[in-house]
Protein backbone atom coordinates (compact mmCIF):
# COMPACT_ATOMS: atom_id res chain seq x y z
CA UNK A 1 0.00 0.00 0.00
CA UNK A 2 2.51 2.29 0.72
CA UNK A 3 4.40 2.19 -2.47
CA UNK A 4 1.34 2.75 -4.29
CA UNK A 5 0.87 5.84 -2.05
CA UNK A 6 4.42 7.21 -3.00
CA UNK A 7 3.26 6.58 -6.98
CA UNK A 8 0.37 8.65 -6.58
CA UNK A 9 2.38 11.11 -4.64
CA UNK A 10 4.80 10.89 -7.25
CA UNK A 11 2.48 11.38 -10.35
CA UNK A 12 0.57 14.41 -8.67
CA UNK A 13 4.03 15.92 -8.42
CA UNK A 14 4.57 15.23 -12.17
CA UNK A 15 0.97 16.52 -13.24
CA UNK A 16 1.71 19.18 -10.79
CA UNK A 17 4.78 20.57 -12.80
CA UNK A 18 3.70 19.81 -15.78
CA UNK A 19 0.37 22.40 -15.43
CA UNK A 20 2.88 24.84 -13.89
CA UNK A 21 2.04 24.38 -10.23
CA UNK A 22 5.62 24.53 -9.09
CA UNK A 23 6.22 27.99 -11.44
CA UNK A 24 6.55 30.22 -8.43
CA UNK A 25 8.97 27.91 -6.52
CA UNK A 26 11.46 27.93 -9.33
CA UNK A 27 11.08 31.82 -9.98
CA UNK A 28 12.12 32.28 -6.66
CA UNK A 29 15.13 30.09 -6.85
CA UNK A 30 16.23 31.14 -9.92
CA UNK A 31 15.07 35.05 -8.34
CA UNK A 32 18.41 33.89 -5.42
CA UNK A 33 20.43 32.60 -7.87
CA UNK A 34 20.62 35.09 -10.50
CA UNK A 35 21.75 37.56 -7.82
CA UNK A 36 19.06 39.89 -7.85
CA UNK A 37 18.88 43.30 -6.08
CA UNK A 38 15.55 44.02 -4.56
CA UNK A 39 12.58 42.35 -2.71
CA UNK A 40 11.05 39.07 -5.15
CA UNK A 41 7.82 39.47 -6.25
CA UNK A 42 5.00 38.02 -3.85
CA UNK A 43 2.95 35.01 -5.22
CA UNK A 44 0.19 37.24 -6.03
CA UNK A 45 2.07 39.40 -8.50
CA UNK A 46 3.78 36.35 -10.01
CA UNK A 47 0.60 34.71 -11.08
CA UNK A 48 -0.53 38.08 -11.97
CA UNK A 49 2.22 38.95 -14.17
CA UNK A 50 2.40 35.78 -15.13
CA UNK A 51 -1.21 35.85 -16.69
CA UNK A 52 -0.77 39.07 -18.11
CA UNK A 53 2.38 38.04 -20.23
CA UNK A 54 0.68 34.88 -21.71
CA UNK A 55 -2.47 37.06 -22.37
CA UNK A 56 -0.73 39.49 -24.15
CA UNK A 57 1.68 36.96 -25.80
CA UNK A 58 0.18 34.16 -26.52
CA UNK A 59 2.01 30.81 -27.46
CA UNK A 60 1.11 27.45 -28.04
CA UNK A 61 -2.09 27.68 -25.28
CA UNK A 62 -4.66 25.35 -25.86
CA UNK A 63 -7.55 27.35 -24.04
Amino acid sequence: MNTVVKGLRGFATYMGSLMGADAYRKYLEHFEASGHSGPAMTEREFWRDRMDRQDSNPQGRCC
